[in-house]
């Protein structure tokens, strides 16, 4: 088993099939990825940390506690990584609802490397996206919290579209003294345009 260092991605393989785990590490290995195999769903369970970058490749039938079982296992425990469901020819209704439960993708047997390669890839620049995502909303969080509370009523109002004339209006304050505020709002933020701020509000709303 190839073992893996900070900031690589792993790869976890969990089949029952001796032969199927190594070939996938052996292939995950041509790519210069790390690899752990399970040889069931309850080994995986017994692991106490999870790659901060991998995913899961899954095989749908096993004994004991099945690949589906094991989905929805992982979906309560907020599982981060994708999944990849590994099918046998007359489990296509199985990888669909397995879609549905939450995995990224599903491969059927017999697959080529290339085509397992690229979902494996797929998931890998998935994750990776997520990841760069969540730590620009961590910052742009931190920005926010260093706004006064004037300003972040006079930033809640700009987003409404609000111009700074009826903005100081409505808090008692002059127009040039709602510009300075809007100023420092930008420089805190870090952004140069309303179009921007109001970009950044709605995606910290979303999230």
């Amino acid at each position: 088993m190839k073992t893996e260092n900070e900031g690589q991605a792993t790869v976890l393989v969990i089949d029952d099939d001796d032969a199927m785990r190594d070939s996938l590490c052996c292939l995950m290995d041509s790519m210069k990825l790390a690899c752990r195999t399970y040889s069931s769903a309850l080994d995986f369970l017994k692991i106490s940390e999870l790659p901060r970058i991998g995913c899961i490749l899954l095989d749908i039938r096993m004994p004991g506690m099945s690949g589906m079982e094991l989905l929805e296992n992982l979906k309560e425990r907020r599982n981060p990584l994708p999944v990849i469901i590994i099918t046998g020819h007359g489990d296509v209704p199985l990888a669909v609802q397995a879609i549905k439960q939450g995995a990224f993708d599903f491969v059927q047997k017999p697959f080529s490397a290339q085509m397992l390669l690229e979902r494996v890839q797929a998931a890998l620049d998935m994750m990776r996206d997520s990841m760069q995502r969540d730590n620009k909303l961590e910052v742009m969080r931190g920005q926010f919290e260093t706004l006064t509370e004037r300003e972040r009523e006079i930033m809640e109002l700009v987003v409404a579209g609000s111009q700074s004339k009826a903005i100081g209006i409505k808090l008692g304050i002059s127009p040039r003294t709602v510009d300075i505020h809007r100023s420092a709002i930008m420089r805190k933020l870090g952004i140069r345009t309303v179009a921007e701020l109001v970009q950044s509000r709605l995606s910290l709303w979303q999230d």
